[in-house]
């Protein structure tokens, strides 16, 4: 994983850019970069207090400053923000749609592959073909389709690959930072996909242990456990230390830490938390290499360019995973990513039921208009009835316009049981098991389709003598992908976008802890942060909860609720494993609560074993948020300061719809 721009990925971990990757597991550093280290940290702490009316409480949502009051003292105390104003315009000229739907969208973690601006431009430049021609998005989008293979024979043999999916593959690994000398890449329906595949795919036989270091409830992670369990491993989590949130050092470096020198498993790692923004220090996973462990580094909760600090240029797992969505703010959708590191392909296992998880190719969206039942073809009916994992067809946007039709594609057909979408991330798979028969009937098709992509492609071999030059080269261009998204963060680099989150993350939680409620003779605060406060090297999470004026917690689901009523998308989730010390003994009952959750298996509802843990409000925020994002989920949030706000939601939207709406 040797970067590109290491210098500046250098000067981002030893100039205090970004979180300091050995912090935490090391002997103290030079007394030299203790003071410089404290001296940025303490004056960036003060910059904070003075960016919003310093030694000011806030009692009345009506009494806020206003966005431009807000904004000049905002600028006051972190006069490098101007520096990050091509972010803004990257904004304003592509992804506009954000503007003009006046939405706030601060529940997107991951990485965005295309903006709104180049979506539009490709669905446009489609509306110039005659009217018999496919609709517009056929033209615009590429499609996945499911693969029936093991993750070990694909990382080992991999298989025919259009030029199409050749070039994604090759940009996806240059903006994260990975070398194809030293990582295999299969692409998987989503990230919870990526996570089941490695579990089943794993030696939990031999190598027993699971252990993963997660503050909160995570579908995907879930999974990876169940399954895992299913095949013998033995289940082991990091805890966290209330109230700060941090991983509790001693018990993990026990776990990790052991005189037999076999391998003891696979440790489950993210640099950082996606809720509270919690940090980690990279050292983790030296740790647990050097005592025999195998490492899966979870990158989903990184933002745009985190992939080329340093640490990562030294540290590198054996397994990594992440995942990308279609369009910031518009489309969700999209798939996961899993690396598996060359030397760690032999420990995988060939697994029946991992053919059926979710690898995924990316092909070609058909350009034929779709046929009437009668001109189905036998093999494409027989491909139908394989319903592989009832597949949904995931469209990303293509920049280039395909110019023939595909007359032997795959039949894919929408699942019609309603899924749940998590952003950057599609809903968990069914599992069907396909037989060699099917399988070879798929994999012919597969093959035939990806011969007639040959000239779509640009493989010359392919194409007939006589073929102009040209011609090639228009051929050729047609299979380039362009990813705006990427191209942006690109442009922008680590230094700038670090710079940029950092501002408004700290302005966000400076500005929610002085919300206090009125006519309380202790100030009772509004709102509760989890994990870190304002804090230097924070991630760009914040997880927090809002409390009336009784000191009652208001519903996590109701305030999502009400802020997407107010055109402000969030997320809500739930923090667990956490470590009471004797001094917060009391804390402990007083913020832990328990809930059954219900999960569907075959169709049948059943309840899981009860949890501990703390709901919470989370918002995200990326580099294309800006700071009047931030300043309306302040000012939402602040309403709750008004007792009767909930009540008055339910009351208006009464008298809106002329019924009881439940909100």
């Amino acid at each position: 994983m040797q970067s590109p721009c290491m210098r500046e990925a250098s000067q981002a971990c030893f100039h205090g850019c970004c979180p300091t990757p050995f912090l935490g597991l090391t002997e103290a550093p030079h007394p030299k970069t203790i003071t410089s280290a404290a001296a940025s940290r303490y004056d960036f702490a003060t910059a904070t207090a003075s960016s919003l009316f310093p030694n000011t409480q806030f009692t009345n949502h009506e009494s806020l400053p206003s966005l431009h009051e807000a904004f000049s003292n905002f600028t006051k105390a972190y006069p490098h923000y101007t520096d990050t104003d091509r972010a803004d315009n990257i904004r304003a000229h592509e992804y506009y749609h954000l503007s003009l739907s006046n939405r706030v969208c601060l529940d997107y973690v991951g990485f965005g592959l295309f903006s709104h601006s180049q979506h539009q431009s490709s669905v446009a430049s489609s509306s110039n073909f005659p009217p018999s021609a496919p609709s517009p998005s056929e033209f615009s989008f590429f499609n996945i389709s499911y693969k029936s293979a093991s993750l070990h024979s694909q990382v080992l043999y991999g298989s025919q690959e259009t030029e199409l999916e050749s070039s994604i593959r090759k940009r996806i690994m240059g903006f994260l930072n990975i070398s194809d000398n030293d990582y295999r890449m299969v692409c998987t329906a989503n990230r919870a996909s990526a996570f089941k595949l490695l579990a089943e795919s794993y030696p939990f036989q031999s190598n027993q242990r699971l252990l993963t270091v997660y503050d909160y409830e995570s579908e995907a992670v879930s999974g990876m456990i169940e399954n895992s369990r299913k095949r013998g491993a033995r289940i082991m989590s990091a805890n966290f230390s209330w109230p700060s949130l941090r991983i509790h050092s001693a018990k993990l470096r026990k776990m990790l830490v052991s005189k037999r020198k076999k391998r003891k498993g696979l440790f489950v790692f993210p640099l950082q938390s996606r809720m509270t923004g919690t940090r980690y220090s990279y050292l983790w996973m030296s740790l647990a290499q050097e005592n025999g462990w195998q490492v899966l580094l979870d990158a989903c909760a990184l933002g745009p360019k985190d992939m080329d600090t340093l640490g990562l240029s030294l540290f590198r797992p054996d397994f990594l995973i992440c995942s990308f969505f279609k369009v910031f703010g518009e489309n969700p959708s999209g798939f996961g990513c899993l690396f598996v590191k060359r030397s760690s392909i032999s420990v995988l296992e060939t697994s029946t039921i991992a053919r059926s998880i979710g690898i995924v190719g990316i092909v070609p969206a058909k350009l034929s208009q779709p046929p009437d039942d009668d001109s189905i073809t036998d093999t494409e009916t027989q491909i139908s009835k394989l319903q592989l994992q009832e597949d949904v067809a995931m469209t990303c946007s293509f920049s280039g316009r395909i110019s023939r039709q595909v007359s032997n594609g795959l039949i894919e057909r929408s699942s019609s049981s309603e899924r749940r979408f998590e952003r950057g991330e599609t809903s968990e798979l069914y599992e069907t098991e396909v037989n060699m028969k099917q399988k070879e009937s798929l994999q012919s098709e597969i093959v035939e389709l990806e011969k007639t992509d040959s000239v779509l492609s640009g493989n010359t071999d392919s194409v007939k003598p006589g073929t102009s030059e040209a011609k090639l080269d228009e051929m050729d261009q047609t299979a380039e992908i362009e990813c705006k998204g990427l191209d942006h963060a690109d442009s922008l680099g680590l230094l700038l976008i670090s710079s940029r989150v950092r501002f408004l993350t700290n302005w966000l939680v400076n500005a929610l802890t002085k919300l206090r409620h009125p006519n309380s003779e202790k100030g009772l605060p509004l709102i509760r942060i989890y994990g870190p406060k304002v804090k230097f090297d924070r991630g760009p999470a914040v997880a927090f909860n809002v409390f009336d004026w009784k000191g009652e917690k208001v519903e996590p689901a109701l305030v999502q609720k009400l802020a997407d009523r107010n055109n402000i998308s969030l997320s809500y989730g739930f923090l667990h494993n956490i470590l009471f010390s004797d001094k917060y003994e009391d804390d402990k009952e007083k913020v832990l609560e328990t809930r059954t959750p219900e999960v569907a298996i075959g169709g049948n509802r059943m309840k899981e074993k009860v949890a501990s843990g703390i709901s919470v409000v989370t918002a995200a925020i990326g580099f294309l948020a800006n700071f009047e994002d931030t300043y309306r989920l302040w000012a939402f949030v602040a309403k709750f300061l008004d007792a009767d706000f909930v009540e008055k939601e339910k009351w208006r939207y009464m008298a809106l719809n002329q019924e009881m709406i439940e909100i």
